[in-house]
């Protein structure tokens, strides 16, 4: 079981002066200390969050993957924003859109490639809009001819599908999962309907189950984590080796003491979701999610 976070994290309280250096070292401490794997640099390097691959804006993403990998020998992860999300974020018509979709793909490819080639263990597309595509025929063709063209001949890393921001479970899996990705992340906060996708994913492909909310006032217990972790695991007979779980949809919007607590939260409740059932995993929950007789009492009764 494996917990990490699916969007950016805020500005870590150092001083004005410090450097992106400094910044993204303490957003990697604040994760290791957590227990999170794989580690982002939380989009710190980025001068807009909210599209990495913007001209001229930020390091290439190689740069930024080895920059981070040098700071931790923990796992890390790229993350880039995908062909149909970037798209919707130019206030183009559909013609215009659909075009920009498929022209985008051969240099967000190259980025994956030259991520590969250095070694990059996980590389991350970002898909917040898929949403959008409902049953519409040609929005599930141009999705669907984007990221078959995207995955199409990269070998060397692990290509990872995140789906955040809402229900993309209308598109069907026929078209989320038809490129060859390694495993799906699915926001299951703001995108319950989701949980459609994870159910019809094939058994070998691996789950993200994002099932903490990053808001404020979300919860932060164990238990959501412990029942998404293990329905995930159930589907497809897929077993808890191919599941993680995470955060969604992101912290960058909180301030830092609170993306900490988020951060510790779920470093919590992935390693209470990989407790075996017995003694220990019952105390680590709240009585009422164990049945109804402890939930009336309050408290478990031992043996």
């Amino acid at each position: 079981m494996f917990a990490t976070i699916l969007g950016g994290l805020p500005r870590p309280p150092l001083p004005a002066g410090a450097s992106i250096d400094d910044l993204v070292e303490a957003a990697v401490r604040a994760q290791e200390e957590a227990g999170l794997e794989p580690i982002t640099d939380g989009r710190l390097r980025w001068r807009s969050a909210e599209d990495p691959l913007s001209d001229g804006v930020g390091p290439r993403p190689v740069l930024a993957w080895q920059a981070l990998s040098k700071l931790t020998a923990s796992a890390t992860k790229a993350a880039l924003l995908g062909p149909y999300s970037a798209s919707w974020r130019l206030g183009l018509d559909a013609i215009e859109r659909h075009a920009f979709t498929r022209k985008s793909v051969r240099g967000l490819k190259a980025e994956v490639r030259r991520l590969a080639e250095a070694g990059c263990p996980l590389v991350e597309i970002v898909e917040d809009e898929a949403h959008r595509i409902g049953d519409d025929p040609a929005e599930r063709a141009v999705y669907r001819d984007a990221h078959t063209a995207l995955t199409d001949g990269v070998t060397g890393t692990h290509l990872s599908l995140a789906i955040v921001g809402g229900n993309a479970d209308a598109a069907g899996i026929e078209t989320i999962l038809a490129p060859a990705y390694a495993s799906l992340a699915v926001d299951l906060i703001d995108g319950p309907d989701n949980w459609r996708l994870v159910a019809r994913a094939p058994a070998n492909l691996g789950i993200v189950a994002g099932a903490m909310a990053s808001r404020p006032d979300g919860s932060e217990g164990p238990e959501l984590i412990l029942y998404a972790a293990r329905y995930a695991a159930s589907t497809q007979a897929r077993g808890p080796a191919r599941v993680g779980v995470a955060l969604v949809p992101g912290l960058d919007q909180l301030p830092w003491d609170i993306a900490v607590r988020k951060m510790n939260a779920l470093g919590h409740a992935a390693r209470v979701a990989a407790l075996p059932p017995g003694d220990e995993l019952a105390d680590a929950v709240d009585p009422r999610s164990i049945d109804i007789r402890t939930a009336a009492l309050g408290r478990r009764r031992k043996r």
